[in-house]
């Protein structure tokens, strides 16, 4: 008999090459999947809520690992896994679910932020990206309201990549300002490859003028990635919230032990 879990965590992503196992390279993944074989003595494969790429941080994320262990819920073992994991990892807790709970497949939303810093500022280099131009909020928010009249976001999605369609409905998406610090936040029932960093980047050549409403819509109506502006860099880039059913997940606790 095994029991699967749900962990609720959180990764700074400047060390790693995104989430996903790969040969050569330090990923979230695999870094998690030896912290856990370690400490239950099992080999354990951990399933993440999606791929984040490299550099990208997770102020929270959601995997899922079956294991033979039937009581791991519990803060003492939360310590444990914390203690195996250096400081740019963060285990909030684990959640027992039914054996059918799909951390990917089940979400139902996955909300991300970009970091913009219109100062240039030491302490938040690997978290935000510096912009030295002030751009025009009010503007670049009328442009967002614009991505609610679309479904196929093909213009911002990095090309060739294996999916079967390029649709997502955004359910979020705004620019907010609070002194020297811009955070675009955007909410979509899925999310393709590279789409926030190129959103962001067209969306800035709105709100510098390089780019007017008309022409933003064009970009979207258009379906070509080369129509749209450059992807911002990653390191601005945080997954931020993903929702799942209450009946696969119910309330996220956010308890850090």
């Amino acid at each position: 008999m095994t029991q699967r879990y749900f962990i609720e965590m959180a990764y700074k992503g400047t060390r790693f090459h995104g989430w996903q196992v790969q040969p050569n390279a330090v990923s979230v993944q695999e870094c998690l999947e030896k912290a856990l074989s370690t400490i239950t003595r099992q080999t354990i494969a951990v399933t993440g809520a999606g791929r984040t790429d490299t550099g990208v941080h997770a102020s929270y994320f959601v995997a899922h690992f079956d294991s033979s262990l039937l009581n791991l819920d519990n803060p003492d073992f939360t310590h444990k896994l914390n203690s195996f994991l250096k400081d740019d990892m963060s285990i909030f807790g684990l959640s027992k679910v039914n054996s059918e709970a799909h951390a990917r497949f089940d979400a139902v939303s996955r909300t991300y932020q970009y970091h913009l810093n219109l100062r240039k500022d030491p302490f938040t280099v690997e978290t935000s990206w510096y912009f030295f131009r002030q751009p025009d909020v009010d503007t670049m928010n009328e442009a967002c309201r614009i991505l609610f009249d679309y479904i196929d976001f093909t213009s911002f999605s990095k090309l060739h990549t294996d999916v079967k369609t390029n649709n997502c409905k955004i359910i979020q998406a705004e620019w907010s300002q609070q002194g020297y610090n811009l955070i675009f936040t955007v909410k979509a029932d899925r999310f393709l490859r590279n789409m926030v960093r190129a959103m962001v980047g067209t969306l800035l050549e709105v709100g510098i003028g390089k780019m007017d409403i008309v022409a933003f819509r064009s970009v979207i109506e258009q379906k070509d990635r080369g129509a749209a502006g450059l992807s911002v860099p990653a390191h601005g880039l945080f997954l931020t919230d993903i929702e799942y059913p209450e009946n696969v997940f119910g309330k996220k606790d956010l308890t850090v032990f």
